[in-house]
């Protein structure tokens, strides 16, 4: 599916451009959790240090499978499909997926966002990139997208919030202070970092200086490289 990649420019160029000079698939037998269907997805309980450990493996996996490793670990993307798959349920649909098990409508889950990678997957500027909207309301996010570097060990996930419902507020009430601020356009931004004993991340939060609410977050993932002995 065709996606509007070039009205989408933030959401890729701060991997491509700016971001990126600053800064195996899940088991099927035990596939990653969804949240649970009907319980409240915010923003708020969104963290983006829950997706680090994926962003790492991916670093170090081919193009596609890397991508595959961080949306079918993503708990937003796992709670959208399965809230789409619920969606699908009509009263009288008798087998249901959704309705099923846990571990069928898991695997279920994960079968539908191999296929968003399958047909999203696309390149760019020496990277694989998967884009995909998340156009069902209501939803605290409206689009995800994942970047594999096909050149470096580095892997990226960046969220569009779909209101501005989160404040740049409850952002540091939740994270502490930022080490560091900037400003992109006219946003203003806010820096977090993790350092690993591998890696480096950063989650770079977009805000909008009329509201404080948070418009976007782009996280980072960059391999250390082994020192030398």
């Amino acid at each position: 599916m065709e996606m509007k990649r070039i009205t989408r420019c933030f959401m890729l160029s701060v991997i491509l451009c700016g971001l990126a000079a600053s800064m195996s698939s899940a088991d099927d037998s035990n596939p990653p959790p969804t949240a649970v269907l009907g319980a409240e997805l915010s923003a708020d309980n969104f963290d983006w240090r829950e997706i680090v450990p994926y962003l790492v493996m991916a670093a170090s996996l081919p193009a596609e499978q890397g991508l595959k490793e961080v949306l079918e670990n993503s708990s937003v993307l796992r709670t959208y499909v399965a809230i789409e798959a619920q969606a699908e349920c009509g009263p009288h649909d008798n087998p249901c997926v959704a309705k099923d098990d846990g571990i069928t409508r898991e695997r279920e889950v994960s079968k539908r966002i191999d296929e968003i990678v399958q047909e999203g997957f696309f390149e760019r500027h020496k990277s694989a990139i998967v884009d995909y909207q998340l156009s069902r309301h209501p939803f605290p996010f409206s689009e995800i997208a994942a970047v594999k570097s096909e050149k470096h060990p580095d892997a990226y996930l960046m969220l569009a919030l779909s209101d501005h419902s989160y404040t740049a507020t409850e952002l540091e009430a939740k994270y502490g202070d930022p080490y560091d601020t900037d400003i992109f356009q006219w946003y203003s931004i806010f820096k977090y970092r993790l350092d690993g004993p591998g890696y480096t991340s950063k989650a770079v939060f977009e805000i909008d200086p009329v509201d404080g609410a948070v418009i976007k977050v782009a996280i980072s993932l960059k391999l250390k490289k082994p020192k030398k002995r």
